[in-house]
């Protein structure tokens, strides 16, 4: 950052560390013992889709790495697209292998962002229901390198839990690189993985 962009108050964009992920298998055995909220095996990325044949030949990459243990009883991936025109790359494994998932998780983002789409992912997202069944995920936002908790209410109605997410906020500050700017925790209503 150079002197003009100091006094103009601009900023450097934080650089995206996808390695922050590796630490949610850690921070949700923390959340499970302060919220009761434990993992449900189901994780997503999501990013902005594009056309053209390089990416079409990526997303089955993709597709190929993480459905090869499909023939030894693993759950194939599941490309959606949502009401924005967003596409999201659904994710399952057993509800305690949340390493397995992250580093599913992990290996999509960096074959985007090494393939040089990585302008173009916006989050991955890991979640989790209590034994009341409600939901909550862990966000991961790619251009900031940071996560935060979307508790969305039960029912039909976009709500969101503030209370929990703040609760989950506090257990999970030592753990996770906890998004510091409240107006950057956006809804993900209806995404796949929740």
């Amino acid at each position: 950052m150079g002197l003009f962009d100091a006094i103009l108050g601009r900023s450097k964009p934080v650089r995206p560390d996808l390695d922050q992920l590796f630490a949610v298998p850690s921070a949700a055995l923390t959340l499970q013992a302060a919220t009761g909220f434990t993992p449900t095996g189901r994780g997503s990325v999501c990013f902005a889709g594009v056309e053209g044949g390089g990416f079409a030949r990526l997303q089955e990459d993709v597709r190929e790495l993480l459905d090869a243990d499909t023939e030894r009883g693993g759950i194939p991936v599941e490309f959606s697209r949502d009401a924005y025109g967003y596409t999201w790359l659904l994710a399952t494994h057993p509800a305690d292998d949340t390493a397995g998932l992250v580093n599913d998780l992990h290996a999509v983002n960096t074959m985007l962002q090494d393939g040089g789409f990585g302008p173009h992912l916006l989050c991955s997202l890991i979640g989790f229901r209590d034994a009341e069944g409600r939901a909550l995920a862990l966000v991961y936002l790619y251009k900031r390198g940071t996560f935060y908790p979307f508790a969305p209410l039960p029912g039909d109605a976009e709500k969101r839990d503030n209370q929990l997410e703040l609760q989950v906020r506090g257990a999970l500050g030592d753990d996770l690189r906890v998004e510091k700017d409240l107006s950057r925790w956006f809804p993900v209503w209806g995404a796949p993985g929740l």
